[in-house]
């Protein structure tokens, strides 16, 4: 009967107003991930390349360059890869959700 209750609640609702929030949430979700895709390869290439490769390990400037940039793109290959891991987790739970209406 409770499912009967829930099904009819959100028949009586607009179809923006249920999307609406799953849509709020995939543009924050989008948003995070664009700002960790700028933010933390960016910074990554600049510190290793002076406090851990330059200072730390004392290797010249051309080489530091060299795992600098290595480091940077595991970087996004990493932020990538965490994008695509909870996108594929938000859309299951959204499509379990509307399963279970």
């Amino acid at each position: 009967m409770e499912r009967l209750d829930k099904a009819a609640l959100n028949a009586l609702q607009p179809p923006e107003f249920r999307n609406e929030n799953s849509l709020a949430s995939t543009l924050k979700t989008l948003l995070f991930f664009t700002t960790l895709m700028i933010t933390v390869p960016i910074g990554l290439y600049f510190t290793t390349k002076s406090y851990v490769f330059e200072g730390a390990l004392g290797m010249s400037n051309r080489d530091s360059y060299f795992y600098a940039a290595i480091v940077a793109v595991v970087a996004v290959h990493v932020v990538l890869a965490l994008f695509v891991y909870v996108a594929w987790n938000e859309g299951s739970r959204q499509w379990r959700e509307g399963k279970q209406d």
